[in-house]
């Protein structure tokens, strides 16, 4: 795909279970971006996190109630084809805002989670103008090094698990299994895509601090409580930054706060776009 043209809509839209509609995109050389929609209202943009492509969590089921949706699966992730030409997390703002235009999304409710939230907070500071709101939960993207991300490249699946989920049963069952080839190959896929994204420097860019006084939407930052992968630093940083942010925090939870408590998490987003 030609970066500066983004992806085309396809004609193929399959119908998914309880309303929601997959959508595949035509990236160019056979290349192909996927989608999920689901609920009718404004549009809502939801960024996922490195391990979380492809889900249609509680989270998302409670958000389509008032909105239309839009859960992406970034190039290299889940379905979506992995495109040689985004080299890093800049490549990738600059993707999102091709395809905000290719959808036909002129303003959104911005909502990313982990890496997404990272992607969101540099969609908002690029382009203030196409986000309406904006909530960021755990986001890495700040240059902090009293308190850097847990290193999740280094990570065993166990120690990754506990790091995830302040729940160990809920590790365990998302952790515990013996995985398949397939779940493998995908995880070593997914790994090299979230690397070329954000590993060099890992997990910041060190000018987006300073252009987070470009955001002009009302915003969230929802943070676990118990965030052992993005502490709750980083999130005071998100606020300290952004005009006007709020931080809230979520008890009892850890990392993938919409794996781990769907309905507070869409509780949160929902009362703050009310």
């Amino acid at each position: 795909m030609d970066q500066e043209k983004g992806p085309d809509v396809a004609e193929n839209t399959i119908a998914q279970p309880a309303g929601v509609r997959s959508e595949t995109l035509d990236a160019g050389e056979g290349r192909t971006i996927h989608l999920q929609r689901g609920g009718d209202g404004p549009p809502l943009l939801f960024l996922h996190g490195a391990g979380a492509a492809g889900q249609w969590s509680a989270a998302h089921v409670a958000l389509a109630e008032r909105f239309e949706v839009i859960a992406t699966e970034h190039p290299g992730f889940g379905r979506s084809s992995l495109l040689e030409e985004l080299k890093d997390m800049d490549d990738l703002v600059y993707f999102y805002l091709d395809l905000l235009d290719r959808l036909e999304l002129e303003r959104v409710v911005l909502v990313g989670e982990s890496l997404g939230g990272w992607l969101a907070a540099e969609i908002a500071a690029h382009s203030p103008h196409r986000v309406e709101r904006l909530v960021l939960i755990g986001a890495p993207g700040l240059r902090v090094p009293e308190a850097p991300p847990f290193d999740v490249f280094l990570a065993t699946p166990q120690e990754l698990g506990a790091a995830l989920f302040h729940d160990p049963a809920i590790a365990a069952q998302m952790f515990g299994g013996e995985p398949t080839i397939e779940m493998i190959v995908g995880a070593y896929a997914e790994a090299s895509a979230f690397a070329r994204y954000g590993f060099s420097p890992f997990l910041n860019n060190p000018k987006l601090e300073r252009r987070l006084g470009r955001i002009t939407a009302p915003t969230l930052l929802l943070w676990a409580d118990d965030d052992r992968i993005v502490g709750r630093t980083h999130g005071e940083r998100y606020a300290a930054g952004i005009p006007d942010a709020r931080l809230q925090v979520i008890e009892d939870c850890g990392h993938a706060v919409t794996a781990e408590r769907p309905e507070a998490a869409a509780a949160a987003v929902l009362a703050f776009t009310a």
